[in-house]
């Protein structure tokens, strides 16, 4: 293993222009425009599989963006991993806030800037290159390991859970890694355990018929910008605590070995609101910062709108107004459930003054990894081992649906080791990628295909 890692560190100035090389092709999943981009990044990623030494590379199409596969498994009575990924990126607006061209990467203190660096592109990358170091260096894997890297996440993967139920033997495995998460700082890895889970709904209030004249029919008619406002605001009470009936009734509560592990984490509440720019924080009392990000459920509005909002004045009371709302869940909560039961809360809330519609979107299920999983500490040691400290063990505010799928249909736990830093900027214009924390990872890979 030594070798491997002396050869990955003379390789460095190569597997940054490859990367650069794979973050080039503009595969915007959400863009239909994109779709030849998006079908060239899955074969530069099959031709990578193939160059790091896996066999059976497949392009699968799907209904939508094509999975591409990859294995090695000549290591009879060791364990398989399934190493997931995405190929795909976010869009890029706005496009005039980004320095340089978001497709044409370029260093920038130590940084790879980029759409698609830290999210997922240069995490897979990262898989890829430890494999084929030990391949290259080896000659064999100390373990089997099967690839699947798709093509759809950043729009909710809508093709992806059918693919898992069609190819559970091409799939089976011992554990999955998925690297589309992010260290606690730099120098500072982490496992992430926990993923809590999404329901995303839109709301639609109708008044009158059309826009009136404020002056001739304000006061007379509802205002369902107002209602709306109104509405939404009666989810929470001052605490910050959701009064939707039966939200909280599946929510698990934390283990002591979990507060005891969240309580090591350290956590700056100074530094988060200077870094934020705020005075306060706010949310559901009496929880820590921290455990309303990681183990409790949210109720936010992410985009409210309805009436005039161009320039100058037209005194209108609009007769729509709309709102995009989401609920963050944790175990055991069920996203179709959770969706039901606000969709009911509104519609029975709403006064009938105004006519409710309710638009469901994408949602997916939250997610826990046992601490207490054999393949942890495989984890923990390649960890500690490169970047010279224990890792902490974390929770994430965010969702990867797909991690619960995993469970579901294959099976199998997730470990979730990223290598992204907190302010990578993922989904924003000039996404980065700290590129010695990549090379530090991929030496912390190759400790892991043999740890594990």
């Amino acid at each position: 293993m030594e070798q491997t890692l002396a050869y990955v560190r003379s390789e460095r100035e190569r597997y940054l222009d490859e990367l650069k090389a794979y973050l080039a092709v503009p595969s915007i999943s959400s863009d239909p425009e994109s779709k030849p981009a998006v079908a060239k990044c899955a074969e530069m990623t099959a031709k990578m599989m193939r160059e790091a030494g896996l066999e059976a590379v497949v392009i699968h199409p799907t209904a939508g963006h094509p999975v591409v596969t990859g294995s090695w498994l000549k290591a009879p009575g060791r364990p398989t991993i399934l190493i997931y990924g995405h190929y795909d990126v976010q869009p890029v607006d706005p496009l005039e806030l980004w320095e340089k061209p978001p497709f044409e990467a370029h260093m920038k203190d130590n940084r790879l800037v980029a759409r698609g660096s830290a999210d997922d592109k240069g995490q897979v990358f990262m898989h890829l290159k430890a494999v084929e170091a030990v391949m290259k260096k080896e000659g064999k894997l100390p373990l089997n390991v099967k690839f699947l890297i798709e093509g759809e996440e950043e729009i909710g993967s809508p093709n992806l859970t059918i693919f898992l139920e069609n190819n559970k033997e091409l799939l089976k495995a011992d554990v999955c890694v998925i690297s589309d998460s992010q260290m606690w700082a730099e120098g500072m890895p982490a496992i992430t355990y926990g993923l809590r889970g999404l329901a995303y709904l839109e709301v639609e209030l109708t008044g009158p018929n059309r826009d009136l004249h404020s002056g001739s029919y304000g006061g007379a008619v509802a205002n369902p910008a107002e209602m709306l406002v109104r509405l939404l605001a009666g989810v929470k009470d001052a605490n910050g605590v959701i009064q939707i009936p039966g939200f909280y009734d599946r929510v698990r509560k934390l283990t002591p070995i979990e507060r005891e592990t969240i309580a090591e984490v350290p956590f700056d509440e100074a530094e988060y609101k200077r870094e934020l720019g705020v005075e306060e924080l706010w949310g559901e009392a009496p929880y820590t910062p921290i455990e309303r990000t990681w183990a409790r459920p949210t109720f936010e509005i992410n985009g409210i709108w309805g009436g005039y909002t161009g320039p100058g004045a037209k005194t209108v009371l609009p007769g729509v107004a709309s709102a995009k709302v989401s609920m963050r869940l944790v175990p055991d909560q069920d996203p179709d459930e959770i969706a039901s039961l606000v969709q009911d809360y509104l519609t029975k809330t709403a006064p009938k003054s105004v006519k409710v519609k309710i638009i469901r979107h994408h949602g997916g299920r939250p997610g826990v990894v046992p601490l207490d999983n054999r393949f942890m500490g495989a984890a923990k040691r390649a960890l500690k081992e490169s970047f010279n400290r224990e890792p902490l063990f974390i929770r994430e505010g965010g969702s990867i649906p797909i991690v619960a799928d995993f469970k579901s249909i294959l099976g199998v736990d997730t470990l979730l080791i990223g290598y992204a830093l907190p302010d990578n900027r993922a989904h924003s214009p000039n996404e980065n990628f700290h590129i010695p924390t990549m090379f530090t990872g991929i030496e912390s890979l190759v400790r892991l295909l043999h740890y594990l």
